[in-house]
């Protein structure tokens, strides 16, 4: 009885504390509050949810069949709005603050939104080594799935929520790009419904020209449906080792001989000032020292660019075995770095240990209660982009990311860019080294303002022929954009297909000048 006076006499303080402050100063200044009371109790409810309708999917063996009655249920809502005239644009039902992106979707409200509920793995064909999933199933979930069954996907995009639909639509990456590519360069077909209700298979064998565009085209060319992902054999462990490297001319020269080594499975650099770096390469393996085996995604451990960063002030070398799949998310649990301005006292011994089983919360329901003030605020003083450069260009542009932003860390991590058809390819003929310089906090610069320093990085990416991803605020104007993405082929297919009553240009879709 005496632990609920407490209980109670607590929670009445809290109210009184709020009222007094204010709820929206509270959410804005104390969001920690919120974060820690709601939003992790609700992240978890969220994620028992779905554990247990995956394992129910799995149990009845029923994805399958009823992905067909779905995809139908998807053609006749696209029919129905061709009969009723073609009046608005079409876009997912899916509400906006379910996606991983920190943009709110406001075309959501004006659209016509066509319900897909398609969150389910389909077929492991073992033989091909190739899975089949729905758009809606996120990377957790996939690996979560194939580990048991001794297998994994080439690249395994960061955080546990990002789905395949958005990781195709968009694009998504991984320390293993250097050898696969983004994650569109490990897909082997897609089925979309078009514009007019038809259900349309494509490959690089069939429907190419519809294959090569759908990446990177933010669903304003079809329905993804359906995907076909290219499997590899898991192993238990990646082995990683960690170097400290200072000089910025050292870090990019280190960064660069690391990233071409095609016997590293995994390349990745953390910047943690303009001439301080941690270079990380792993290779997989089935055998491990007991002694050096780090469960790094285990709810009481450091975060890990919190335990990656000891290395650098202790300058020391270091090697250990962390569980593949503790590797694959090895982010996730503190967003990145992003969870320690939301909650401050995150990496705490303490919290971890009494509440770290409840981190991360949800980044969806962090964009539902944000508010308009959290909002403005992030758009102003906070800063989350991914620009992707040609890895000749690396030194150059991590001066630039200096001087414009002044946020640390930075996240690198090479990719290989073949010279497909699209939206996004090299400038020559041939297959380049890119990086993904990806700068997420808050900005030290003083004379920060968003979209004047914004521009002058799309600018200067646009210079070295780089490409900014699509989830982050985009301030460029449409000649601008469409000078950094390579448009020929998304054009002709957008009036091929009648795509232009159907669904917005990926421009007006994302761009900030085109939504505001």
């Amino acid at each position: 009885m005496s632990a609920l006076w407490s209980v109670g006499a607590g929670l009445l303080l809290l109210l009184l504390w709020v009222r007094h402050r204010g709820l929206e100063a509270v959410l804005v200044h104390h969001r920690w509050v919120f974060v820690c009371l709601f939003l992790l109790p609700l992240s978890i409810l969220f994620d028992i949810y779905y554990q247990l309708r995956a394992w129910a999917v799995w149990r009845l063996h029923s994805a399958p069949r009823q992905h067909a009655q779905r995809v139908r249920h998807i053609q006749a809502q696209v029919r129905a709005w061709k009969n009723e005239g073609s009046k608005r644009y079409m876009c997912t039902g899916r509400p906006g603050w379910l996606t991983v992106s920190l943009r709110v979707g406001k075309y959501k409200k004006i659209h016509k939104n066509i319900m897909i509920n398609l969150m389910d793995v389909l077929e492991v064909d073992t033989e091909r080594q190739v899975v089949r999933v729905e758009p809606l199933v996120s990377m957790g979930q996939l690996t979560a799935y194939l580990n048991p069954m001794g297998w994994t996907i080439p690249v395994v995009p960061e955080l546990d929520d990002l789905t395949v639909g958005g990781l195709i639509m968009g694009t998504g990456i991984e320390s293993s790009s250097h050898i696969y590519g983004l994650f569109q360069h490990t897909c082997v077909a897609y089925e979309l419904v078009l514009a007019d209700g038809s259900l349309v298979r494509c490959s690089p064998t069939e429907n190419s020209d519809l294959f090569y565009a759908v990446p990177w085209s933010c669903g304003t060319l079809g329905f993804l449906v359906a995907a076909e992902i290219k499997m590899i054999p898991a192993k238990k462990y990646v082995k990683i080792e960690y170097e400290p490297v200072r000089g910025l001319q050292k870090i990019c020269e280190k960064f660069t001989e690391e990233s071409k080594k095609k016997e590293n499975s995994f390349v990745e650099g953390l910047l943690y000032s303009l001439d301080e770096a941690v270079i990380m390469t792993g290779i997989l393996t089935d055998e491990a020292e007991q002694s050096k085996i780090n469960r790094i995604g285990n709810y009481y451990k450091p975060w890990f660019f919190k335990h990656v960063e000891k290395y650098l002030k202790e300058n020391r070398t270091g090697i250990e075995y962390i569980p593949a799949r503790h590797y694959y998310h090895r982010h996730t649990r503190s967003i990145f770095w992003e969870l320690q301005d939301i909650i401050p006292f995150g990496n705490n011994p303490v919290f971890r240990y009494l509440f770290g089983w409840m981190v991360p919360p949800k980044i969806s329901l962090l964009k539902l209660t944000q508010g308009e003030a959290i909002r403005k605020l992030y758009e102003q003083h906070h800063v989350v982009q991914d620009m992707l450069v040609p890895m000749r260009s690396l030194e150059k542009s991590i001066q630039t990311f200096h001087v414009d932003l002044n946020v640390y860390p930075l996240w690198l991590c090479p990719f290989i860019l073949p010279n497909n058809p699209g939206m996004v390819h090299p400038k020559g003929n041939e297959t380049e080294l890119y990086v993904d310089i990806g700068a997420y906090g808050e900005p030290k610069r003083k004379q920060f303002e968003a979209r004047a320093s914004m521009r002058q990085m799309e600018k200067f990416v646009r210079s070295v022929h780089g490409f900014q991803m699509l989830y982050a605020d985009c301030y460029m104007t449409r000649e601008e954009f469409w000078d950094m993405f390579d448009g020929s082929l998304y054009h002709k297919l957008r009036e091929q297909m009648n795509c232009k009553d159907a669904f917005p240009e990926v421009y007006d879709k994302i761009c900030k000048a085109a939504r505001h």
